[in-house]
């Protein structure tokens, strides 16, 4: 299967897909990386792990369909047919969501529906009080961060955390939960009911 991966930054989910799809745990071929920001670290990672980049500016564009139509033409070119959102920092349109509908995974450092469409989840966990927070994995639909989930993990939050330290131990989490559940998607063990993702004998995960 040929992914895209979204950046918007420094690309460490990236880096542990690139590190799984190394090891064998995924059976995929990242296809394709493309980032919004020309000095996305995520651009470096991917060339020099042999990876085709792209730089695409949404200042080139009138208009964010016509952004997203150039997404779109990238994709098809190589034959991409799933789309993994790693720090991408843009809402994706309803446009772009039903083109590629069910073949979009993001990545929230919290347990949604918590702190839904937040841009600072583990600050805005840490400011709320809450004692636990986590990390969600879920397709992309046309409403933000409101897609089916696939898999969460949770995080204890301590006494003595801060934003710094939570989001660490945040990005430990994601960095495995990722790409296993890629490796789902990829080897077809999802099975979509409603809103419900069913997923057939899943594997031991950190």
């Amino acid at each position: 299967m040929n992914l895209a991966v979204f950046c918007s930054g420094k690309g460490t989910n990236l880096q542990a897909i690139i590190n799984a799809i190394r090891k064998g745990e995924i059976e995929a071929r990242i296809a394709l990386v493309i980032s919004d920001r020309k000095d996305a670290y995520a651009l470096r990672r991917a060339k020099d792990a042999g990876i085709k980049a792209v730089f695409v500016n949404p200042k080139d564009f009138s208009c964010k369909r016509d952004f997203e139509v150039r997404l779109i033409s990238y994709l098809k070119e190589e034959r991409v047919e799933l789309v993994v959102l790693a720090g991408f920092m843009r809402i994706l349109s309803p446009f772009f969501v039903r083109e590629y509908k069910h073949r979009i995974l993001n990545i929230h450092p919290s347990l949604l529906p918590a702190f839904k469409g937040s841009r600072n989840a583990v600050r805005d966990a840490l400011e709320y009080g809450v004692k636990i927070t986590g990390v969600t994995v879920h397709f992309v639909d046309e409403q933000v961060d409101n897609g089916p989930i696939i898999l969460q993990k949770a995080v204890e939050v301590s006494e003595e955390d801060s934003e710094e330290s939570l989001r660490e131990r945040i990005q430990q989490k994601e960095h495995l939960l990722y790409p296993l559940a890629i490796k789902l998607v990829v080897e077809g063990r999802i099975r979509m009911e409603g809103r419900r993702v069913r997923i057939d004998s899943l594997p031991c995960s950190g």
